[in-house]
C-alpha cells in the first residue's frame, strides 16, 4: 500500500528519480504508509523526504491498483493532488533518490521504459483530465482502515 503526490507548476509534474535494484528510474514523490500514519499524513511525509518540498494536498485523485508483471507484487496506490511550498535545497534525500525533476507530460512519456510504473502516468493523465476527488473521503484512513477496505474489495 502506498501513496503518491502529483504536484503540477506550469505544465511540468515534480518527479523522483530514484535508482530501485540498480536501475535509474522515474516517479512521483511516493512511498509506504508507515504505523500510525494516516494517508495524508504519509503522503506529505514522503514528498518531504524524497522532494525536500512539503506537500499540502488538495484533493484525491484515486485508489490504484497494479500487478508487476515482472515478480507478481501488487501495489496498492492513493494518490493525491496539491502544491508544494518551503522547499529546503540543503536537505539530504531519501537514500534511493538520485534527484527531483520538473518534467512535463511529453518528457515523462519519452521515459516511458523507465517509468517506476504504468501509474505514473496514469496519475498524471487523471490529473490533466480533471479528476479531483474530495480530500474527506480518505482523509482519516489509515494503514488498518486501508487495509481493511482492501480485504473487503478483493
Amino acid at each position: 500500500m502506498t501513496v503518491a503526490a502529483v504536484v503540477e507548476h506550469d505544465g511540468r509534474f515534480l518527479i523522483v528519480e530514484e535508482r530501485i535494484s540498480g536501475r535509474l528510474l522515474f516517479n512521483q514523490p511516493a512511498g509506504h504508509l508507515e504505523e500510525g500514519e494516516t494517508l495524508l499524513d504519509a503522503v506529505v511525509r514522503e514528498a518531504r523526504e524524497e522532494t525536500a518540498w512539503c506537500f499540502t494536498a488538495h484533493s484525491w485523485l484515486g485508489v490504484y491498483l497494479w500487478r508487476n508483471g515482472a515478480n507478481g507484487r501488487s501495489i496498492l496506490r492513493f494518490a493525491f493532488a496539491g502544491t508544494v511550498s518551503d522547499h529546503r535545497p540543503d536537505q539530504a534525500l531519501d537514500r534511493v533518490i538520485v534527484r527531483t525533476h520538473w518534467l512535463s507530460r511529453a518528457e515523462l512519456n519519452a521515459r516511458e521504459p523507465r517509468l517506476r510504473s504504468p501509474l505514473v502516468l496514469r496519475c498524471i493523465d487523471d490529473y490533466v483530465s480533471g479528476r479531483r476527488l474530495p480530500l474527506d473521503a480518505v482523509a482519516a484512513v489509515d494503514i488498518h482502515s486501508a487495509s481493511a477496505v482492501r480485504a473487503l474489495s478483493v
